[in-house]
């Protein structure tokens, strides 16, 4: 069987081109698409020189072809980029000339060996013993008797059907299909029945793997299920050597075409007796169930060779299909749609493609991105499970009809015989997945501001970070009982026993139902069964592993506590009560109506978010389901009650009495009252006894533990402009002085608030929690840029003084405003970024980079979740925050994050960005009011740290995703927040006795001090708590102030037990001997030099002096680093 179309791949496509100015012209050539060369073509590709043109030549007008590319590529594609984006992918994933050769030449030698398999003698069906003990039917012969007799004749003929002759088969995967004929002699009467077809089948290759496997040209012989089903194995070929990875040549052995009478197979006819099923004596039921996927699956084999005609003549004088079809099989790989049982196929996109262009809907002279758009808008508009489509052109009427189809089977498409469903294995719901995508993709390539190529085709979409909840079947094999308990039995018999896929259907139909409300979209994996070597017995149903199911919310709905039903007197209320039955009962609503209602117990926002979980639990009684684990006590609603808090101050601060100017506005910026707090205040009084009493204030004591750790919650109060505000800097600090003490003074004597004034601020205690108060002008970031030249003019120039004020004032307040808006729209943005900085923090790498550009990472993926939807659970967020950690490309482009969708110059962007880019910092974020500074990466993280994160966060959801796709390990989530220690110099051990907030450490310690304080958000008169004080930060500050230049210093703020120190390499290179670079080394003599070298042993000693009480041991790994 040589490749009918193998010699004509190349039609001058590539060639070089012969005018320099075709390039800009025309980047797209098409490989149908005639080149006109010029007078002087280039030289061979192999010495590519430039070419010299004539004048005439290079402003030769352009010719039609390359005038209507310029057209399409402007009507089109959003950018010339997209179209020369899509030319590269092409490129990659097209099978080369040299392997299409190797290919041949390895058929050519499959093609001689298969005539050469001799002959057996003839026996029945059920003595196998003519077969070697090296080989094993790959057939569960399920029951085994069964009548009939077989003997092997060679294949009457063999032909390279499907995707490798039409060109339309992508790497890398390269997979070459022979449908290899039965003679008809081997054959019976009622072969029909029974599976006795299939197994003659599952014999027939099994002795030409008896025969290939003693063969030296194959590196393996093995078997397969063609999409894993199990009635449908296939033999795998694959070249010996280093070609092994090559191609895989798949055998499947079907009948002579005119062997069965096709109105045998119609969907409604019977082809499998439940007598022989069950394993009876004698028939019980006069009437036998129709098996439509039986006969399906026989049907099948029958027209492997029309269907390789009707595409080959779709494909011919249509070079775009073959780009279509290459673009439309990356997008299904992409997300996972294109294998296992049920799957939408390379094949079946094929089909899907010859039908749009039977229907008109695509004619040949579109391009391949033309012909990914059609299809894609085809199936975004078009439910296969509603009305199905045929690709049969003249309506024979003894033909069965769509409708026949359709009670049948989930989803329809049938082929030109009018006989066979393409869709048969496929869910409703897996098709519905397919749809959904489809429309996403449809809307993401309208949108101008996305990257459309990069999304749709280079984004990886595995389940557990497309849905919001996950949850598994760890055992398959308990679908067996729901077979049963559903009285499946027709299914199964349909199904060749095949007992997941009889109650697949059936099982996500109910979960559909039940979460009607909640869910816009319940998938499920497909299932897959990988090959297996020639001599094991064939995998069970069993053997599929877990299902996954996958539910993506309607956020508005998921985390509702009521199901509300139909009124009591109507018809369905009756069906809903059968449906949740001891769940449902009867409820009057406020509008006076009297309902059937489900009510789910949930008081928290965690469990509110779990109320999926316990639907399904419901449900699923005859199941056991495993959900991704939510078990975090989440804090949303102390963040809850932090904001009110908030906004009841910030109410008496604009209406305080007796100030002297007003305030015009009150503005937060503490990262809890945008909800992204790692671990929001808790209302909190002090116990006298446990500190030190000074006049009306309270100090740690020494013989205590340290006392809890009270955060300041900092709020800016902008006061109004006056002409009496002073323009000296340093007026403007003692005027902002005095409102503090006098807010101090208001505060106390209008609310009655306990207050602590200080010179940059003033602590307000309420409702359990401190607040830090900063009076702010307007003006003074101005005054603070005034320069004086020395020739006596006045500039302003931005400072770092003035910079930090603005940052404070201006830019903070506004962020966090900002984002607090974010966090109403999508209401898991704030789990989701405190489950980020958490996780940072845990890496030890919280001073490294700031709080801020989390929350701005974070907000990008709610903001631009292409090609996702938007986070609705914690979980998926925090998986996707790792994800674009780990992938996103920091070097070559700014990350924009389009907060209030405030920006519209996105490409401006981008092309300041490149030009300036060594300028800039290694993490580049833009934002509407900061688009060419990234003001919160600007002096961290450093580049080292960038790229330690990126490692980090790479492994990090490497190892997330296996644990949580694997049921059947243990979940322990908190792997990932235990950060590795032994890349580090030195670990200096605290005492968990001074570490303030040691509870909140990731493994929560069994035991801890009692720390000075008791719960409490009523009291009022109180000595002023102990508040921002934490001695491991103070102790990290002096570290970082004396030894800067020797070492850095990593800590986990979040009650982490040990500080981790690595040394600088270039500070441990010997510097020559200078008395004022003395700090912390010693003199050596080196090659009879003086130099400086850094004294360990003496830094090591005052680690421990300066962390005295604080720092149990010092650890110094000396097998990492010597002097």
């Amino acid at each position: 069987p040589v490749p009918a179309e193998a010699g004509q791949e190349d039609d001058g496509s590539r060639c070089p081109l012969p005018q320099a100015r075709r390039v800009f012209l025309a980047p797209e050539r098409r490989a149908g698409g005639a080149v006109r060369r010029g007078k002087r073509a280039a030289p061979a590709a192999a010495d590519p020189q430039p070419a010299k043109l004539s004048r005439a030549e290079l402003y030769k007008p352009p010719t039609s072809e390359e005038l209507t590319q310029l057209k399409e590529t402007e009507d089109l594609f959003h950018s010339s980029l997209l179209r020369l984006q899509i030319e590269e992918l092409l490129k990659e994933v097209t099978l080369k000339e040299t392997k299409k050769k190797k290919i041949d030449a390895f058929l050519h030698e499959i093609n001689s060996l298969l005539g050469a398999i001799p002959e057996t003698p003839e026996t029945e069906l059920t003595d196998q013993a003519w077969l070697s003990e090296d080989v094993k039917v790959p057939f569960l012969q399920v029951p085994f008797n069964v009548k009939g007799r077989f003997h092997f004749v060679p294949p009457a003929e063999l032909k390279v059907v499907g995707s490798y002759l039409l060109g339309t088969c992508i790497r890398p995967e390269i997979n070459v299909d022979i449908a290899v004929t039965m003679p008809r002699e081997i054959f019976q009467d009622k072969d029909n029945l029974n599976q006795r077809y299939h197994r003659k089948r599952a014999l027939y290759l099994s002795h030409i793997a008896q025969h290939l496997s003693k063969e030296k040209l194959f590196g393996s012989v093995k078997f397969a299920y063609m999409n894993s089903n199990h009635l449908k194995p296939i033999l795998l070929l694959r070249p010996q050597g280093k070609d092994e990875k090559m191609v895989t040549v798949r055998l499947h052995a079907c009948p002579d075409p005119g062997l069965f009478k096709p109105s045998r197979f119609y969907p409604s006819k019977n082809n499998v007796r439940t007598a022989w099923f069950m394993e009876q004596s004698s028939p019980k039921e006069a009437t036998e169930p129709p098996t439509p996927h039986y006969n399906n699956s026989i049907l099948c084999d029958t027209v492997m060779l029309s269907h390789l005609h009707l595409l080959s003549n779709a494909a011919t004088d249509f070079p775009g299909m073959k780009d279509g079809l290459a673009l439309l099989k990356v997008w299904l790989n992409q997300r996972q749609l294109s294998k296992g049982l049920g799957c939408f196929s390379g094949f079946l996109v094929s089909m899907l493609v010859a039908y749009l262009l039977m229907k008109r809907k695509i004619v040949k002279m579109m391009s391949g991105y033309q012909v990914l758009r059609s299809t894609l808008q085809f199936l975004a508009t078009t439910d296969l499970s509603v009305t199905g489509i045929s690709l049969a052109k003249d309506a024979d009427p003894s033909l069965p009809v769509l409708d026949d189809f359709h009670q049948a089977f989930e989803v329809v498409f049938v082929d030109p015989s009018g006989l066979v469903n393409l869709c048969a294995d496929m869910t409703a719901s897996k098709y519905h997945q397919v749809q959904f995508e489809a429309k996403r993709c449809m809307e993401i390539l309208d949108d101008r501001m996305v990257d459309g190529f990069q999304v749709l085709l280079m984004t990886p979409k595995p389940m557990l970070r497309t849905f919001d909840h996950v949850f598994h079947l760890k055992h398959v094999s308990k679908l067996q009982g729901t077979c049963k308990k559903m009285q499946l039995l027709n299914e199964l018999m349909d199904r060749g026993g095949n007992y997941v896929a009889a109650a697949l259907p059936f099982v996500v139909s109910l979960l559909a139902r039940g979460l009607s409300q909640r869910a816009q979209l319940v998938a499920h994996s497909l299932p897959q069964i990988s090959e297996w070597p020639i001599d094991a017995e064939p995998p069970k149903h069993k053997d599929i592993g877990p299902l996954t199911f996958g539910l993506l919310f309607v956020p508005e709905f998921a985390a509702s506590t009521l199901e509300k039903g139909p009124q009591a007197d109507h018809l369905e209320a009756l069906e809903f009560r059968t449906f949740w039955g001891e769940k449902s009962e009867l409820r009057r609503f406020q509008d006076g109506s009297i309902c059937e209602a489900v009510v789910w117990e949930a008081s928290t926002v965690c469990q509110k978010r779990l109320i999926p979980e316990q639907i399904i639990r419901h449900l699923c009684g005859l199941l056991h389901v495993s959900l991704l684990p939510c078990a975090w006590g989440t804090g949303e609603e102390a963040m809850v009650s932090v904001v009110c808090s908030y906004d009841d101050l910030s109410r008496k601060l604009w209406n305080l009495k007796e100030l002297p100017l007003t305030v015009t506005a009150v503005q937060g910026v503490h990262p809890a009252l945008r909800y992204t707090d790692v671990f929001p205040p808790i209302p909190v009084k002090p116990i006298y006894s446990f500190h030190n009493r000074r006049k009306h204030l309270l100090l740690p004591s020494e013989e205590k533990p340290c006392p809890a750790y009270i955060t300041p919650l900092k709020i800016i109060c902008h006061m109004e402009g006056s002409g009496q505000w002073p323009q000296d800097k340093g007026a403007i600090k003692r005027i902002k002085a005095a409102f503090h003490l006098q807010l101090a003074e208001l505060l106390r004597q209008q609310h009655q608030l306990v207050c602590r004034p200080a010179v940059t601020h003033t602590d307000v205690y309420k409702d359990g929690y401190v607040f830090r108060l900063q009076v702010a002008y307007h003006r003074e970031p101005l005054i603070l840029k005034e320069v004086v030249t020395p020739e006596g003019m006045l500039k302003y120039q931005d400072t770092e003084e003035s910079r930090q004020l603005e940052l404070e004032t201006l830019h903070l307040p506004y962020l966090t405003s900002s984002l607090h808006g974010l966090q109403q729209q999508h209401p898991v943005f704030g789990s989701t970024s405190r489950l980020a900085k958490r996780w940072i923090s845990a890496q030890l790498l919280s001073d490294s980079i700031s709080d801020e550009c989390v929350d701005l990472l974070v907000a990008f993926l709610f903001l631009h979740p292409a090609p996702f939807t938007p986070p609705s659970s914690p979980q998926v967020g925090f998986l996707r925050f790792l994800n674009l950690l780990a992938t996103f490309d920091w070097k070559n482009n700014p990350l924009i994050v389009n907060l209030n969708t405030g920006l519209t110059g996105e490409q401006e962007i981008k092309n300041k960005f490149v030009a300036a880019r060594s300028r800039l910092p290694v993490m580049f974020l833009a934002t509407p009011k900061d688009q060419w500074s990234s003001m919160w990466t600007r002096e961290r993280p450093s580049a080292q740290i960038l790229q330690r994160l990126v490692l980090l966060a790479s492994e990090s959801r490497r190892a997330l995703e296996e644990q949580l796709m694997d049921p059947l390990s243990d979940q322990d989530v908190k792997m990932v927040f235990r950060p590795p220690l032994d890349f580090y110099d030195v670990l200096i051990h605290l005492n968990p006795n001074q570490i303030p907030r040691h509870l909140e450490s990731v493994d929560r310690p069994v035991k801890s001090a009692s720390r000075g304080v008791v719960k409490n958000s009523s009291a009022m008169n109180i000595l002023f708590p102990v508040v921002d004080y934490d001695p491991v930060q103070l102790y990290l500050q002096e570290l970082r102030d004396a030894f800067d230049d020797l070492a850095l210093f990593f800590y986990d703020k979040h009650g982490g037990e040990v500080i981790a120190v690595l040394w600088k390499p270039l500070s441990f290179q010997p510097q020559p001997f200078k008395v004022s670079s003395m700090k912390g080394r010693k003199v050596t003599t080196l090659n009879n030099e003086l130099v400086c070298v850094p004294n360990v042993e003496a830094i090591l000693e005052d680690f421990e002096i300066l962390g005295e009480g604080l720092v149990k041991s010092v650890e110094a790994r000396t097998e990492k680093w010597t002097i």
